[in-house]
């Protein structure tokens, strides 16, 4: 059984909001593997870049069943932990992204109760010709080290700029 307050009954008003966010992406869940006999689970889910047209993103994370909760105590969270992986499902077309630095929020979704979420922003890295996509968990305090990121390199594909090419 899904935790009593996993990560779906939790993201359900958030993931109105996240739905409702311009150009913020969702998540199909495409595997759910169950890890032990508390009804943990290990959730794929699927994330279609909204503005990078033939990238899918696959995400994994770890969703806490309502035995471990009440045996942990920590009722209104799940772990940090994920793990990413994107590449080119189809033609890339790149629409308008943000090239800083610290690139743009591709999805998020509530990972606790009100303040944990676990986020995927994309970067460009313009000297190498490559999306990179950073998997993490953003809390207002106490923020948590774990990540993971996966490339996309755009060399040699036939990419289409809707706003033309960087120079």
């Amino acid at each position: 059984m899904q935790g009593l307050i996993g990560r779906k009954l939790i993201g359900g008003a958030l993931a109105a909001c996240v739905v409702l966010g311009a150009g913020a992406a969702v998540a199909d869940e495409v595997g759910k593997v169950g890890v032990d006999w508390l009804g943990n689970d290990i959730i794929v889910e699927a994330i279609k870049d909204p503005k990078v047209g033939g990238v899918t993103c696959h995400v994994s994370y770890f969703d806490r069943g309502i035995i471990d909760r009440l045996h942990k105590g920590n009722w209104f969270e799940d772990p940090s932990d994920s793990s990413i992986s994107c590449r080119q499902t189809g033609p890339i077309t790149i629409g308008d992204i943000d090239m800083s630095e610290g690139g743009e929020e591709v999805f998020k979704q509530g990972i606790s109760l009100i303040w944990k979420k676990q986020v995927v922003n994309r970067i460009y890295d313009k000297a190498n010709e490559t999306l990179i996509y950073l998997s993490h968990s953003r809390q207002v305090q106490n923020g948590s080290a774990k990540m993971s990121i996966s490339t996309v390199p755009l060399y040699g594909q036939n990419v289409v700029w809707t706003n033309g090419k960087p120079k």
